[in-house]
């Protein structure tokens, strides 16, 4: 990949026309031109438009080659960089660029003006030696920007896997009042601060441990017993009771069964009972499985906890 820029400093422009002429070099983007051999053969044999038909990586660098140092990856496509989330080829590459720059929108290729964007750190930081704006800000550009199911998904997975945290995706949610959806993120990032950690922990919180006879659980709380060290859905911890949540992939694995049966049995020797719910149950039956939680915790409290 070559800029036209780059290469008029060391051949004359007549050559790099030739080149292109001929067939040894490809256009991708204005003055950004890609060795034919690395250019799929449906892009060569249709004549249309090569761009789209790269693969995901050169993508990303022929735009910041078109952007000329102007732009950083931002929304989406920067969340692919952070291992947030990732981005298929069928999606776009979004560049974070200064307002009034000159930059515009290509097809497959999205330009966001940002309004006193800076791209020096920390608003734009260097990952996998790319520009990229940070984590938490792209998590909060790329909210209103995803289909709705999937917007949770790569807020849940970047607090999970412990690169950012809900309190640092607040403070950049704070800078963007006008945000669509500004209130379900707001939501989420308050659920994730109380410890939930999946979406159907999520919905347990909400329609299932919080309300009238319910304690004050400990989510995801820490637990050792020996060398073994484990993390508890929804902890009542005077009454010694774990309620973990099964998700859809729980059933029917005997493999993950039996690993569940060793640390209920773990868990029993010191004290704490561990009751599960499918969650076809959550889903479906939460007044029961409400009932069924406070008539637990009442039995525990009447007989100490034991």
């Amino acid at each position: 990949m070559v800029t036209r820029r780059a290469a008029v400093q060391v051949v004359p422009p007549w050559v790099l026309a030739h080149a292109d002429r001929v067939g040894e070099l490809r256009r991708v983007l204005p003055g950004v031109y890609v060795d034919t051999t690395l250019v799929p053969a449906a892009a060569l044999t249709t004549g249309g438009a090569t761009f789209p038909l790269l693969d995901a990586d050169r993508r990303i660098r022929a735009a910041l080659a078109w952007a000329q140092g102007r732009a950083a990856l931002g929304g989406p496509t920067a969340l692919d960089v952070w291992g947030a989330r990732g981005q298929s080829d069928g999606e776009p590459v979004h560049l974070d660029v200064i307002a009034g720059c000159g930059l515009r929108p290509r097809p497959h290729l999205l330009v966001h003006h940002r309004e006193g964007f800076s791209l020096a750190p920390p608003r734009v930081v260097t990952r996998r030696g790319l520009p990229v704006v940070g984590l938490e800000r792209a998590l909060v550009d790329s909210w209103p920007l995803l289909p709705p199911p999937e917007r949770p998904v790569a807020v849940i997975r970047a607090v999970n896997d412990r690169l950012t945290t809900p309190a640092r995706i607040g403070s950049a949610l704070a800078a963007v009042p006008r945000l669509t959806g500004r209130a379900q993120l707001r939501k989420l990032l308050d659920r994730l601060t109380a410890g939930c950690r999946s979406p159907l922990e999520i919905w347990g919180h909400d329609h299932v441990f919080t309300g009238p006879g319910m304690p004050t659980f400990r989510r995801q709380a820490r637990i050792v017993v020996g060398r073994s060290t484990m993390y508890l859905d929804v902890y009542a911890e005077r009454e010694r009771v774990d309620f973990e949540l099964d998700g859809a992939t729980t059933h029917g694995d005997s493999r993950q069964r039996e690993l569940d049966l060793r640390r209920d049995a773990l868990l029993a020797t010191v004290g704490i009972m561990v009751v599960r719910f499918a969650r076809h149950r959550l889903l479906h039956e939460p007044d029961v499985v409400r009932h069924e939680v406070r008539t637990i915790l009442a039995t525990r409290r009447r007989d100490g906890g034991t």
